[in-house]
């Protein structure tokens, strides 16, 4: 079942997420397409600033497919001097992706 990925991360920056995924993708960037993620199974990914820090939504095949992908995030998060957050992790009921 697929997993919706909601993490909101208070005094994050742009920067910080850039860099992030800078390092996530092998130094082409940022994330553009599902393949640039290290672990397969990403359905989607929007991310973007909010009043006090940085939001991400994704949606990933499982859950376990997410948590292989946190293990690898988790560092380049800490390298990057982001605070550290909890991500909410729901259930989908419907996903669409075109």
């Amino acid at each position: 079942m697929a997993g919706i990925i909601v993490l909101e991360i208070p005094g994050a920056t742009q920067a910080q997420y850039e860099e992030v995924t800078d390092k996530m993708t092998g130094g082409r960037g940022g994330v553009t397409a599902r393949s640039d993620s290290p672990v397969p199974g990403l359905i989607s990914h929007c991310a973007g600033p909010t009043p006090d820090g940085w939001h991400v939504t994704d949606v990933w095949e499982s859950t376990e497919a997410f948590q292989r992908f946190a293990e690898k995030l988790g560092p380049l998060m800490q390298a990057a001097g982001m605070p550290q957050a909890e991500p909410k992790i729901y259930e989908a009921f419907n996903v669409v992706t075109s």
